[in-house]
């Protein structure tokens, strides 16, 4: 996790979202604000699995959990999480005297 404070060199949200997106990990992300326009727009932005908005370490079972880039290409938690156990398979049978057909 980038810990980008307001004691950094950062001016602008957008500054503040290059410089995020500029590590090779994105497992997670913290933002903390006030203003709602902002959490949407570096939620929005920011490569990482999980965004935190005025809060750390948040977790629910349904919402799927894993990293971007360095940090993982899986998902763990929630519908997502049970992608990697599955297969899809096509199944045709002919159904004679149906009334449907």
């Amino acid at each position: 996790m980038v810990s980008i404070s307001s004691s950094t060199d950062c001016r602008t949200v957008e500054e503040v979202i290059k410089r995020a997106n500029c590590t090779k990990y994105g497992l997670a992300a913290g933002v903390m604000t006030n203003d709602l326009n902002i959490a949407n727009t570096v939620s929005r932005s920011i490569r990482a699995g999980v965004i935190w908005i005025n809060c750390y370490f948040a977790f629910d079972p349904d919402c799927p959990y894993g990293g971007y880039k360095s940090s993982g290409f899986a998902r763990d938690l929630g519908m997502e999480g049970l992608h990697k156990y599955l297969q899809a398979k096509s199944v045709a049978t002919p159904i004679y005297n149906s009334p449907w057909l």
